[in-house]
């Protein structure tokens, strides 16, 4: 089986396994995932999810943000740790948002990666699921699970795991991918137990690599 034989069948049987699957972040405008995203570094999604409903209640959209002291973004934010970087670059990203783009998230990798904060996992994140366009985000989840069942080989850094597996998989299929990576590692393949392999959709041909 080719690397791009095995992305079909893991794409295949995921879709199978997890035939609705969304962005684990709560958001209904793209500002607002911009915002959730950059929090949740080194911050699980449910934290974030709890946050961020008191920081738009506070800072209900790019301008009152931008307006707010980074000690007042940082007092409502530190639960998700890295506190005040986090806030400088929210403050300072929806600031660009206003000056630069007139309040819209913009649609291009170029463009997003030019915000404060915004990295292309980010970046992957809202051209996928805001725009509807090719992307994969290369999150601990995926990257684990990649190495894994085999689809990428000891590749660790986001970018690179990116590149390899934009090779593979299909571009319309990336984004869907990606979030399903994040169902299965959270559902069967965990990293902090041992993964439930024999109830694993994957079993009969993932590589079991460093299992």
């Amino acid at each position: 089986m080719t690397k791009k034989q095995l992305a079909a069948e893991v794409i295949r049987r995921l879709k199978e396994e997890y035939p609705e699957t969304v962005c684990t972040l709560d958001y209904d405008e793209a500002w607002k995932l911009l915002v959730s995203v950059r929090l949740a570094a080194q911050c699980t999604d449910a934290r974030v999810n709890e946050i961020v409903p008191v920081l738009f209640a506070a800072y209900p959209d790019p301008e009152h943000l931008a307006a707010a002291s980074e000690e007042e973004i940082e007092r409502i934010v530190h639960p998700c740790g890295l506190g005040r970087s986090k806030a400088r670059d929210i403050k300072a990203c929806m600031t660009q948002l206003i000056t630069r783009f007139d309040g819209r998230v913009p649609d291009t990798m170029e463009e997003l990666l030019s915000l404060p904060g915004v990295g292309r996992k980010s970046a992957n994140l809202i051209l996928g699921d805001v725009f509807g366009q090719p992307a994969i985000v290369t999150d601990t989840h995926c990257i684990r699970l990649c190495n894994r069942i085999g689809l990428v080989k000891g590749e660790k850094d986001p970018a690179k795991a990116e590149a390899a597996l934009w090779k593979i998989v299909p571009p319309e299929e990336g984004n869907g991918l990606c979030h399903r990576l994040v169902d299965h590692g959270r559902a069967v393949c965990s990293a902090r137990t041992k993964p439930a392999c024999s109830g694993c959709c994957l079993e009969d041909f993932c590589q079991k690599n460093g299992v």
